[in-house]
This record gives C-alpha cells, sequence and structure tokens, in this order.
C-alpha cells in the first residue's frame, strides 16, 4: 500500500544512542548521556512520593478534559481554563496544530535551524516549510521571517530559547512581529526551555494572550520538572484556536498517572528553583572553560544545553566522546554540520565531561 508521497522524501526521527546500547559496544561501565537535553536532577521529591505511595487503576480511562491539572495550571498561570490544550509532550502538539491548521496550498514560516519536527509535520501535512536563516547569534531573525509571510501562510513557528542554539528572542521583538504579523497566521511560540530563563530575560508571552488573539504559547513538563518520560506538555491560546485543537487532539492522549504527577510538579517551587540555579550555575561554569581552556565558539545559552562549535568533524568528536562514555548530539544529527550540543549535566559529570574535551584537544593539536 502507499502512503502520502512526501513519505519518501522523510525519515523517522532518529533518537540518540542509549546508554545499555553504548555500555556494552564500547565495553564500559558508566555511561553519562547528555545527548536529550533531559533533567539530571530528576524529578520532584513529591511526584515521587505521589508515584511511589498511589495506586493507580490502569483499567479506567484517564481524564481526556484533564479537569484537575488544567485547574491548577489555569490557577498559576492566570488563564482560563479552556484556553488551555494538553498534549502528549509538545511533539504531539505540534502534529495538532499541523493537522489543524496546514495543507496543500498553505505555508509554515520557521527557522532554518530550530526544532525539526515544526517542517517535519509541515511537510507530512503537504505544505511548504519556509526555513528563515538565523541571526548571527542563534536567534530568531523576525524581521526576516516575517518577510516571507503571505497570504498563504498559516503558522508561524519562534521556537525561544531556540533549540538547539539556546538563545531567545526579546519582548520588544516579539510584540513588534505579533503588530505586523497578519490576524489569519497562528503564532506559535515554542517554550520548552522556559524554567531554565533568567528572570531578567523572560518576555512574560502569557501576558500577551489577551491582546494577541493568534498567539500560541507551548511549554512542557518534560524539561526543567523532569518528567520526560510521562509525555506531557500544553499550549495556551485563544478560546477558538483552543476549541479547533481539541477537536483534532485525541480524546485520551494524556494519561491519568502524567496528569497527576504534573499537578504534583506545579506545587514544587523549590524544585524547579533548585533546577534552575544548580543548571545556570554548572552551565556558566562549563561556558567560561570552553573560553579558557577550550578555545571553542559556542551559543551563549539560556537553557539547559550548550551549542559548540568543533575544530574538527562533530562526528569525530561524538565519537571520541562516545568511546570515553559521554553521549552528545552531533550536529550532523541536527541538520547544521560543525556543531555538537550538550545537555549540561550534574556538576561531577561536567567536570569528567571537561577532562574528555582537554584530551580530544590535545590529540587535535597533535595532529595539527
Amino acid at each position: 500500500m502507499e502512503g502520502k508521497k512526501i513519505l519518501k522524501q522523510l525519515k523517522p526521527y532518529e533518537q540518540g544512542m542509549q546508554i545499555e546500547e553504548v555500555k556494552e559496544k564500547y565495553n564500559l561501565n558508566k555511561i553519562v548521556k547528555l545527548a536529550s537535553n533531559e533533567n539530571p536532577f530528576g524529578f520532584s521529591e513529591k511526584a515521587e512520593a505521589y508515584l511511589r505511595n498511589s495506586t493507580h487503576d490502569l483499567s479506567i480511562y484517564p481524564d481526556g478534559y484533564a479537569a484537575e491539572l488544567r485547574a491548577e495550571l489555569a490557577k498559576k498561570l492566570s488563564v482560563a481554563e479552556d484556553e488551555i490544550v494538553f498534549s502528549a509532550g509538545l511533539d504531539e502538539l505540534i502534529q495538532i496544530i499541523s493537522r489543524c491548521y496546514l495543507e496543500p496550498g498553505k505555508n509554515a514560516v520557521m527557522a532554518d535551524f530550530t526544532f525539526p519536527q515544526y517542517k517535519h509535520q509541515a511537510l507530512i501535512e503537504g505544505a511548504e516549510a519556509r526555513e528563515i536563516p538565523l541571526a548571527a547569534d542563534g536567534s530568531h531573525d523576525l524581521d526576516a521571517m516575517l518577510n516571507a509571510v503571505d497570504a498563504h501562510t498559516a503558522v508561524v513557528w519562534i521556537c525561544s530559547p531556540n533549540n538547539p542554539t539556546g538563545r531567545i528572542i526579546t519582548r520588544e521583538a516579539l510584540l513588534t512581529f505579533l503588530e505586523q504579523c497578519p490576524k489569519h497566521v497562528l503564532v506559535v511560540l515554542d517554550e520548552a526551555y522556559y524554567e531554565f530563563v533568567s528572570p531578567e530575560q523572560d518576555i512574560h508571552a502569557i501576558d500577551l494572550l489577551g491582546n494577541y488573539q493568534n498567539l500560541l504559547v507551548m511549554r512542557t513538563f518534560s524539561k526543567a520538572y523532569g518528567l520526560a518520560a510521562l509525555r506531557i506538555g500544553y499550549g495556551i491560546t485563544s478560546l477558538e484556536t483552543a476549541r479547533k485543537l481539541n477537536i483534532a487532539r485525541g480524546p485520551f492522549n494524556t494519561s491519568s498517572i502524567a496528569q497527576r504527577a504534573a499537578r504534583v510538579s506545579l506545587d514544587d517551587a523549590v524544585f524547579i528553583q533548585k533546577v534552575h540555579k544548580e543548571n545556570r550555575r554548572i552551565r556558566e561554569s562549563f561556558e567560561q572553560f570552553l573560553d579558557t581552556e577550550m578555545a571553542w565558539p559556542y551559543f551563549a545559552s539560556e537553557t539547559n544545553f550548550v551549542l559548540v562549535e568543533t575544530p574538527i568533524d562533530d562526528m569525530d568528536i561524538f565519537q571520541q566522546l562516545l568511546e570515553r562514555g559521554f553521549i552528545v548530539r552531533p550536529g550532523a544529527k541536527l541538520g547544521r554540520l560543525g556543531v555538537i550540543r550538550i545537555t549540561i549535566g550534574e556538576e561531577a559529570a561536567m567536570e569528567a565531561l571537561k577532562e574528555a574535551l582537554r584530551e580530544i584537544k590535545q590529540n587535535v593539536s597533535q595532529v595539527n
């Protein structure tokens, strides 16, 4: 049987190597995975206590409306309950948005080096993906993106902080864009890494929803909250847009366990503050190491990862780190050669990574 013709041109998502796979292949006892931007500090102790001590009736369908989590989240964000759309991670929400708004004859505007699912889902729906080069600092060039918008544009994707560069846009730049962007265009702001952003860099995007009915803000429990395995994310938007998305959303797309763990995690502000503080401290230490010892350029990050430019082939660096027990994401797998994306791990792991990078740098110097 034949599917859509575009599927012949696309590939399934290629995940990074898994820990047990690397252990077996290279005969290693310890592996540090720094490839998927997971939270090395785990998840809230409150959520852990809930998961350990509560009974779970797996024979009953979950609440498709996610009422309890919805009420708590709406209160926390000061939005109406029906302005929230829940999804099995942001990957599913991107798929739902694309399913609702994109079709042959339409186009979606996005950066040319950003989260690849925007383009992937647009092409599956038969729409054109218009990719606009990033600004020199790794952030979105919103002026150029605005120039790419036309009468056939249905969605604009803005990832801030951007994955994989870690760069953010300013509130002023977003406001200028929203003021000039045609109202028939859905502007999706992906804030998956929102909780890692420095307070002084927070653009308070949710506050803009009341004035811009075509804005949708996406966030997730997968990153700072550490619930990646439970797959739960959400979007906040106008009632009209939320209604459309809920029509396309599966009726029971988030599990009962995920909903309740997310609700408990919302109450643990201390955990999120710890994650933010530790991530920033360790990231800044690693960036200083790149500056002073490695002299390898990188994009200053507002996330839990750093995109680093490599002096030799990025797959070579990836392989050398792999053989030393570190899994990172090479540029060849991200769509841009000559870079590696390194997730910020716990302090001990990052100190060990520094030592591995020192050895690699020495080997490169000897070859040159």
